[in-house]
């Protein structure tokens, strides 16, 4: 099969087009509130400092969702989308006890 350049330019803008809006739709996307039932479930703070470092022991200081595996977004990005909590977004010096460090 010989695709035309025509054709990879028609399909490549498709693509791109996609991908930005996608993006665009979760730079939308509601931010977890802390009484949320998930976040509640999940222990999740949107200021990492304030963890129940006795009731969650797994914390362990400069844990944060910026630099979780989970987090959508770069580090250095404020809120991003996290899949733990159904495409909202958390704050990226949050924590959670799904926490997972990025690798």
């Amino acid at each position: 099969m010989k695709t035309s350049r025509r054709t990879f330019l028609i399909s490549s803008l498709g693509v791109a087009s996609t991908l930005a809006l996608s993006r665009q739709a979760f730079a939308d996307a509601p931010k977890v509130a802390e009484n949320d039932p998930t976040a509640q479930a999940l222990g999740y703070k949107a200021d990492a400092s304030k963890v129940d470092k006795a009731k969650y022991a797994k914390f362990v200081a400069g844990q944060d969702c910026g630099n979780c595996s989970f987090y959508q977004g770069k580090a250095s990005d404020p809120w991003a989308v996290c899949p733990m909590f159904a495409g909202k977004q958390v704050a990226g010096k949050g924590w959670c006890s799904a926490y997972n460090k990025k690798a």
